[in-house]
């Protein structure tokens, strides 16, 4: 890969942001690989996603309809000698198979600080300031309709954004959507998952234990040994990794929160420059499993929202419409809004390429929540009535964002055409 001319900084759609070609074209080039994979695995498993969700939509709503529940509440042993735990196969889903989606999702952020869009404190300002105005103006959306006791802990459903389904319909919109547009798109959505895995931390937990807060850092202290002694094969840190999930579970926070402190503490550097560092190597192993098996899998166990039974009565009405018009009108909004304000009075500035335009198809494309959202869903209600309208209104919210983010993607990719054949 040709760097830059001398004393230039190549377009941020050439390279990933905070890094000049110049000065690591080896590490650039394996990084950009690296964006190139993750950004093809997410387009397509946007699709499977989709596919997931409809058969499960499909499932729930068909003659069959009363299996669809009898087959996640199918009890699942794990036996360990004398040892034995009984768990759903829903709960293992949820709380077991979840945590290796949120241990890619800790990689994610971890490798984006260390080398990527959030590396440095200038270029990430920008897509930060917009992700905390697309989780604020959704949550005051929802608290407007839903400020009655019961009702008001959704309301951090509506401000997560689905990586997945976003970069699976950018991708649908062709090349003629700018590198750097899929760039901040990319860091938008991974600070969204940042601030919803510290949300799920700080509003979604109760009656901590800090028994299991000391078996979680003991877990935490020996993947650390076994960094330090150089242990490379991932399958020494199952055991680490299964008590730091142990530990959580103990203390009441969501276990899944221990694949994100696992992801956090992998290193990002290797022994030999010529060695792919974990970070990168571990999480392109998994990344296929979870965009292929783990997400499709939740979606069809967690999608499936029967119509016919479903009653929309006792401010339930409330909490689909609240989620619903959160997800496609408040999380544009925010993300356009504050990326007004900080372009207008913080000093910040847009990439190149990047036009306002852009920054609307981000806006539209944000509000596609889908798997945080309906993650965020069954932790904050109990009440089934109440669950089951907040996944409806999720599923219509990003329905609708899907529909505005291709009407508009398709308009603004037109024009892009047009402007490059000129």
């Amino acid at each position: 890969m040709v760097g830059p001319p001398r004393g230039k900084r190549a377009p941020m759609n050439d390279q990933l942001p905070g890094r000049d070609l110049s000065k690591s074209p080896f590490f650039v080039e394996r990084a950009l690989t690296t964006l190139q994979h993750f950004l093809h695995v997410e387009a397509v498993s946007g699709v499977v996603l989709l596919a997931a969700a409809a058969a499960a939509l499909l499932w729930a709503n068909s003659p069959l309809a009363h299996t669809y529940h009898d087959v996640w509440d199918l009890p699942v042993r794990l036996r360990l000698g004398e040892f034995v735990f009984t768990r759903s196969l829903h709960f293992w889903i949820n709380d077991a198979l979840m945590t290796i989606f949120f241990l890619v999702v800790g990689m994610e952020i971890r490798r984006e600080i260390h080398e990527g869009a959030l590396s440095k404190f200038d270029q990430a300002m920008l897509p930060v300031l917009a992700a905390f105005g697309g989780v604020a103006v959704p949550a005051l959306i929802y608290l407007s309709f839903n400020a009655a006791a019961g009702r008001e802990h959704g309301w951090a459903i509506p401000t997560a954004t689905d990586i997945a389904f976003a970069v699976g319909v950018l991708a649908l919109l062709g090349k003629s959507i700018p590198g750097n547009v899929r760039v901040f798109l990319l860091a938008l959505a991974i600070i969204d998952d940042i601030i919803a895995v510290l949300i799920i931390a700080l509003f979604y937990t109760s009656g901590l234990d800090l028994n299991g807060f000391a078996v979680a850092v003991l877990g935490v202290l020996l993947a650390l040994g076994f960094q330090r002694l150089g242990l490379g094969s991932a399958y020494a840190y199952i055991v680490p990794a299964f008590i730091v999930w142990a530990g959580f579970l103990m203390a009441g926070v969501h276990p899944t929160l221990a694949g994100v402190v696992l992801g956090l503490i992998t290193p990002v550097r290797s022994a030999s420059p010529e060695i792919v560092p974990p970070v990168i190597r571990v999480e392109t192993a998994l990344h296929p499993w979870v965009a292929y098996g783990i997400m499709p899998i939740f979606a069809l166990a967690n999608a499936g929202v029967s119509f016919t039974s479903m009653e929309l009565a006792g401010g339930a009405q409330f909490v689909t419409l609240g989620v619903a018009l959160a997800l496609c009108a408040g999380k544009p909004i925010g993300v356009i809004g504050a990326t007004w304000l900080a372009v207008r009075v913080g000093g910040c500035r847009l990439a190149p390429d990047v036009t306002w335009a852009g920054i609307c198809l981000i806006g539209l494309l944000a509000g596609i929540g889908f798997t945080m959202s309906i993650f965020i869903a069954m932790l904050a209600f109990n009440d089934d009535k109440l669950l089951d309208a907040a996944k409806f209104g999720v599923l219509l919210g990003s329905l609708i964002s899907v529909t505005l983010g291709l009407g508009w993607g398709a308009e603004y990719a037109q024009r892009r055409r047009k402007e490059i054949g000129d």
